[in-house]
């Protein structure tokens, strides 16, 4: 039997922290030990480990508050975190061990290494770059962390910075597409969990790479696993990559 290990939930009354919830249950070296939203204080020195999918607003200050007293270790999934949040996460991750991913989804994580692998081996004078994502109405921010992550995939293949190849969202009388950049498009409506999309096209093709979320509960599932493996680990900001293996951590 696997070693028993305490999990708070931070977002609990969300979507994503009512299936991590369910997910925690489901397993049997785990108990929940704390469940809470933002504005609450629980009691951290109960948890070995914290799964936040809240706000960027809250993360960062559960962050903080987790590094000034030395733990626990967090896993973290809000996105539309700005430069500054994120500067301070990396900070937080000096003195505790963090797993933040804009997905945790092993098909997505999958994904991100077959974009970079594609655009290494399509010349970026002849193919562009789409990436289109759709989620439910009630997300807030765009492009969602996904695509941001497979448009950093894109732009690692090809020896580039996303910041430098990004283009902006077409509107208007925009003129011809500038070759060698990526593009983003975004779709809000119903319930649409996530779906994302990475279209290479060239004149005479077009290829493409994509993933459906069917049910939540993968992505709760994967977070799930990050918590038991980032519990042990020492001091540092990692991701899913590091997680599944895919890198040495």
């Amino acid at each position: 039997m696997s070693e028993l290990f305490h999990v708070g939930i931070s977002g609990a009354r969300g979507r994503m922290g009512r299936a991590v919830d369910q997910a925690l249950d489901a397993r049997d070296d785990v108990v929940v030990a704390v469940r809470f939203d933002w504005g609450e204080t629980p009691d951290l020195s109960l948890c070995d480990v914290v799964i936040d999918f809240s706000t960027a607003e809250a993360s960062v200050a559960l962050a903080k508050t987790c590094a000034e007293r030395g733990g626990p270790a967090l896993v973290i999934g809000s996105t539309g975190l700005s430069p500054e949040q994120d500067a301070a996460l990396m900070a937080a991750a000096e003195k505790i061990a963090i797993v933040r991913s804009g997905n945790f989804s092993l098909g997505v994580n999958i994904l991100i290494g077959l974009v970079e692998h594609a655009a290494q081996r399509l010349e970026a004078r002849e193919w562009d770059i789409e990436i289109i994502e759709a989620h439910h109405r009630l997300k807030v921010d765009a492009p969602s962390g996904t695509a941001l992550m497979l448009g950093e995939a894109a732009a690692a293949g090809r020896g580039a910075d996303l910041a430098d190849v990004r283009t902006s969202p077409y509107d208007g009388i925009t003129g011809q597409r500038e070759a060698g950049k990526i593009g983003f498009a975004t779709i809000r409506a119903g319930g649409i969990i996530g779906d994302h999309t990475v279209m290479f096209g060239s004149k005479d093709e077009i290829l493409t790479l994509s993933h459906s979320a069917i049910d939540r509960s993968l992505f709760a599932k994967g977070a799930v696993a990050a918590a038991a493996w980032v519990r042990t680990r020492r001091p540092g900001l990692y991701d899913m990559q590091d997680v599944l293996g895919f890198r040495q951590a």
